[in-house]
């Protein structure tokens, strides 16, 4: 087993172990709290499925809820919640994570009802066809909400006939093929110790919880790490859908595809994600919905993975004006690729920036997902000094290079629902040519 020392950072001390199987062990302690944030991380997702079971890992997460070899579901929450904690899961393409925050005096228990689902999951006939039922019926809640749709649509554009394309939560035609044997072989290859990541964070104690860990993981056999279809030049990109429907909103969509999280643009793309539409003092917000009334909502975001990301802005706009919107949309994204920000914007984004983050590590939840992300996806915990010291440097320079890269028609898929049968995606897409 090995062991680094206890780091003294930025707002986020921790401590780490590795057993010897590879199941790693994080802390994080918060002082004054009554509380511990368990998570129990794996490192696969949506990206690493066959087309056939797409959904499958969502599927799973499901299931560990349903009941171990010594606990029916009805004990596992009864030993969370009865215990005044809460406890959930959560998927995504990269990722599952399994997590709980309880009472301090009752972490010790509760890490073991977590292991337990983790190691132990009946996978019982009468459970797979109960959940297969709930999670049809939860695609077709999303089915009916539009947003959703458009989202769902993009990612399809954006990374066509790949992996990263499909829904993550699958079809009802996948969902239907999946059967015991096929929950039985993914989790049996896929949740192995090199891609387990153990989180703490709160008021506990690093030996207790490695001593615990190593109790309840310690005997798993190691096994390589899985792998997944990567993204590069060949796979395919769409332009442009338009879909009509009856809905009350032009419902739209718009991403560029970019580089993964290990390029160190991402500090320079994050802060330009943020001038563009992250807060009420954005362009697009300010633009669209305060000077033109078009839009409720609209938002831009940065989503990067391993070698892969896009630049996302997303919007509700009036039906009857939304290519009036677009024309808005398009007119800022043109705007930030040929005039520098000023300093005192890119200030205020920063600000922006680095509150959020640490307004975000306050809490032992946010400590444990942040540890849990971090050690997936870069093999190790980041300072958020380091964080905060590399958006220190960014200069309207760095934005403008960063946006002249990821904001080219090119890169750039649209999406749109919409009851308008007059607007087409070619309207959509004749705008485009500004950006250039």
């Amino acid at each position: 087993m090995a062991t680094e020392a206890g780091h003294q950072r930025l707002e986020l001390p921790y401590d780490l172990s590795v057993l010897r199987n590879g199941v790693r062990i994080a802390s994080a302690p918060v002082p004054h709290a009554a509380s511990v944030s368990i998570g129990v991380w794996v490192g696969v997702g949506g990206r690493y499925e066959p087309a056939r079971v797409a959904g499958i890992s969502h599927f799973i997460e499901h299931l560990l809820f349903k009941g171990t070899k010594r606990r029916s579901a009805r004990d596992i929450s009864r030993e969370i919640e009865g215990r005044g904690g809460y406890f959930n899961a959560f998927t995504g393409e990269e990722a599952t994570c399994y997590y709980a925050v309880v009472p301090a005096e009752h972490a010790v228990r509760v890490t073991g009802v977590l292991a337990d689902m983790y190691l132990h999951p009946r996978f019982a006939a009468e459970d797979i066809e109960r959940e297969r039922g709930v999670i049809i019926e939860e695609i077709m809640m999303y089915r009916d909400q539009p947003s959703h749709v458009v989202l769902e649509k993009l990612g399809q554009m954006l990374w066509s006939h790949h992996p990263l394309g499909r829904p993550l939560i699958g079809t009802p035609e996948t969902v239907r093929r999946i059967r015991r044997e096929d929950l039985l072989s993914f989790k049996n290859t896929r949740y192995v110790p090199a891609n387990t990541v153990v989180v703490t964070a709160g008021a506990v104690r690093h030996e207790q919880a490695v001593a615990q860990a190593d109790r309840l993981w310690g005997r798993i056999r190691p096994a390589r790490r899985p792998a997944f279809r990567r993204v590069n030049r060949t796979t395919g990109q769409q332009r442009a859908e338009v879909i009509h429907r009856d809905v009350e909103q032009c419902h739209l969509a718009a991403g560029f595809r970019v580089f993964g999280r290990h390029d160190m643009r991402r500090y320079a793309l994050k802060l330009l994600s943020v001038i563009l539409g992250e807060n009420m003092s954005s362009r697009l917000f300010q633009s669209i919905r305060e000077r033109r009334g078009l839009a409720y909502s609209i938002h831009s975001s940065v989503r990067l993975l391993e070698e892969t990301g896009a630049l996302l802005i997303t919007a509700g706009l009036d039906r009857k004006r939304a290519l009036e919107g677009w024309r808005l949309i398009i007119r800022e994204l043109a705007r930030i690729i040929r005039q520098p920000v000023s300093r005192a914007e890119l200030a205020r984004a920063r600000d922006y920036t680095v509150g959020q983050l640490k307004i975000g590590l306050e809490s032992s939840s946010s400590r444990m997902t942040w540890i849990g992300e971090q050690l997936l996806a870069y093999n190790r915990v980041m300072d958020p000094k380091e964080v905060v010291e590399a958006y220190s440097r960014i200069t309207p320079d760095d934005i403008m290079e960063v946006a002249r890269y990821c904001l080219r028609s090119g890169r750039l898929s649209v999406a749109a629902i919409t009851p308008d049968r007059d607007l087409k995606a070619d309207h959509l897409m004749e705008e485009v040519s500004q950006i250039e």
